[in-house]
């Protein structure tokens, strides 16, 4: 049985985890001179989800998404 608030954090998009392999391809593309839009786009995930990944990066230097 799901509670109301997994309802409304799957139908937020976020449903699932992106993978370390994704979040590596984030990091990759941003030096790239990517936008956080055109990234979004082209691994058809939200912006403010490119935008935490590349804030933790910067921050501390990592993808991993246990710290």
């Amino acid at each position: 049985m799901q509670t109301a608030s997994t309802n409304i954090y799957e139908r937020m998009g976020h449903s699932e985890k992106l993978s370390e392999f994704k979040r590596g391809t984030v990091i990759g593309c941003h030096p790239c001179n990517k936008s956080i839009h055109e990234i979004s786009l082209l691994l058809n995930i939200p912006r403010s989800t490119v935008s935490g990944i590349i804030t933790k990066w910067k921050q501390l230097g990592t993808t991993a998404t246990e710290l």
